[in-house]
C-alpha cells in the first residue's frame, strides 16, 4: 500500500525510456513507482537482427526486468498488458485489475506499420521484438532446411531469396546480416545446396539507404552491401505483395522470406485512447513530454511525436527515449518539491549502423567513420549500453566466436520436423 505522503508514479513499459524512469527514480523516499508491461524483460533491440540471423540467442540481449530492479525497494514490477486509461479519474486497468496514479509515464515504444496495407501484415515477417526476431531465425533456417531437400536450385530459388523491404538501419543490417550467414557462415554446411547462390535483395522507396545518414555513409553502405552479394534497389516503392512475392513499379521479386523494414506507428494502447495524437498514432507532446491534454501524463520515447521548436518530430531512437525518460524523472522530482521545470532538449549523440563483419558507418556531428573504425565504433557503443554484466560478457564472447571462426551459434529450429512449414 502506497503511503500517504508517497506520489504514485505508473509507468507502462520497460523499454529504453521505461527504464531511465525507474532508474532516476528508483530509492527516492518521495515516491511509489509501479512498472505495468505485457513482456517480462528488458530488450536491447538494436540487436534484433543479430537474433534473427542467428548470430545471438535471445538471453544475450534481453533480461528479467525483475533482475534490473530487485534492490529498488520502490520499484514494483508487474507483468500485464494496460487495455484502457482513464485520464479523468487517473486510473490505468490492465488485465483484471485498476491501478491509480498522481503522475503516468507512457513508454509504449512503437509496432510495424505497413502504411495503410494491413493485408501485407500475413506476407510478411516483421522485427520489433523476441518473438518477430526468431520468427525470422526459424524461417530462415528453414528454408535452408527445404532447399538442401529439395536438391535443386531452381526448385528452390524462391527458397534462398531473401528480401527486406526498408532502407534504414534495420534493413540494412538485415540484409548484410543474411549475406554473410549465407554466403559465408553456413557456406560449408550443405551438400545438396551451395548456400553461396542465395540472393538477398534490399528495396528502399527513396533515393537512397540510411536518410538520416550523410550521402557519403549511404553511397559507402551501399558499396559495401553489394560487395556482399545484395542487391540494393532504391527508388522502388512496393506497390502490392503477394503470396507469390514483391511487386514493383517494373516487375515482381518471387521470394517466400519477406521481411517488412519499412516504418512504424505508435502501439495500439495509444491508437485507442482519446488522446491527442499524430497520423502515425504517436501522442502530441509539448515542449516538457507531457500529453498536451493532460499535465499528470507523460510519453516518452517512440509513442512520442516530441516536435515543439522542431521542423520534424525527433526519431525513434533509443537515445532520444533515455534522454526522455532520464528527464521526465527529474522533472516529476522538480514538480513535486515546487522547483522551476525548463524544457527537454535533445542531445543529438549521432547515427550509427553495422553492415557486417568489420563495416559499419558512424556520424557523430562532422565526425564520421566508416569501415572497421566505424565497427569497433559500433561495437563499443553497443557493449556500452547492454543492460547486466552478464549480456555484457555473452554478447562479446558471441561476436569474437563469430568474428573468428565465421561460425554462428543460435542455429536452432525448435520445433520437430512434422510440425514445421515454411512461410508461404
Amino acid at each position: 500500500m502506497v503511503s500517504q505522503n508517497k506520489k504514485k508514479v505508473v509507468i507502462i513499459g520497460a523499454g529504453f525510456g521505461g527504464l531511465q524512469v525507474i532508474k532516476t527514480l528508483a530509492n527516492d523516499k518521495n515516491f511509489e513507482l509501479l512498472v505495468i508491461d505485457k513482456k517480462n524483460h528488458h530488450l536491447f533491440q538494436p540487436l534484433l537482427y543479430q537474433v534473427a540471423t542467428a548470430v545471438l540467442s535471445p538471453a544475450d540481449i534481453a533480461i528479467p526486468t525483475r533482475s534490473i530492479t530487485t534492490k529498488y525497494k520502490n520499484v514494483k514490477i508487474l507483468f500485464g498488458e494496460v487495455t484502457d486509461i482513464n485520464f479523468k479519474n487517473k486510473e490505468v486497468k490492465f488485465q483484471n485489475y485498476t491501478e491509480s496514479y498522481d503522475y503516468l509515464v507512457m513508454a509504449t515504444g512503437a509496432k510495424t506499420s505497413y502504411f495503410g496495407n494491413p493485408q501485407w501484415q500475413n506476407k510478411t515477417l516483421g522485427l520489433k521484438n523476441l518473438k518477430d526476431a526468431l520468427a525470422i531465425r526459424r524461417q530462415i533456417l528453414l528454408s535452408f532446411e527445404q532447399a538442401e531437400l529439395i536438391a535443386d536450385y531452381e526448385t528452390s530459388k524462391s527458397l534462398m531469396h531473401y528480401v527486406i523491404i526498408g532502407g534504414g538501419p534495420t534493413g540494412v543490417e538485415l540484409a548484410g546480416s543474411i549475406a554473410e550467414l549465407s554466403h559465408n557462415i553456413i557456406r560449408k554446411d550443405f551438400r545438396n545446396i551451395d548456400s553461396g547462390m542465395t540472393k538477398v535483395t534490399l528495396i528502399e522507396a527513396g533515393p537512397k539507404l540510411l536518410n538520416a545518414f550523410s550521402e557519403s555513409s549511404s553511397q559507402f553502405t551501399k558499396k559495401k552491401l553489394e560487395s556482399r552479394g545484395v542487391e540494393v534497389l532504391t527508388n522502388s516503392p512496393v506497390l502490392d505483395i503477394t503470396d507469390s512475392g514483391v511487386v514493383l513499379k517494373d516487375r515482381t521479386i518471387e521470394s517466400k522470406t519477406i521481411i517488412w523494414a519499412a516504418g512504424v506507428e505508435g502501439s495500439d494502447l495509444a491508437k485507442k485512447t482519446s488522446i491527442n495524437k499524430d497520423k502515425a498514432n504517436r501522442i502530441l507532446v509539448d515542449e516538457y513530454c507531457r500529453s498536451i491534454d493532460h499535465n499528470d501524463v507523460f510519453v516518452i520515447g517512440d509513442a512520442a511525436n516530441f516536435s515543439k521548436g522542431l521542423n520534424r518530430p525527433l526519431p525513434g531512437v533509443s537515445p532520444v527515449a533515455m534522454q526522455q525518460g532520464r528527464y521526465v524523472a527529474k522533472l516529476i522530482q522538480s514538480i513535486d518539491k515546487g522547483k522551476k521545470t525548463i524544457p527537454f532538449q535533445y542531445f543529438d549523440k549521432g547515427n550509427m549502423a553495422t553492415i557486417g563483419r568489420t563495416d559499419a558507418v558512424a556520424e557523430f556531428g562532422a565526425l564520421r567513420l566508416k569501415g572497421i573504425i566505424g565497427w569497433f565504433g559500433w561495437l563499443f557503443v553497443h557493449l556500452v549500453y547492454q543492460v547486466g554484466f552478464k549480456n555484457k560478457m555473452s554478447t562479446l564472447i558471441s561476436w569474437v566466436w563469430s568474428y573468428l571462426t565465421f561460425r554462428a551459434g543460435s542455429r536452432l529450429i525448435q520445433e520437430e520436423v512434422n510440425d514445421l512449414s515454411v512461410r508461404s
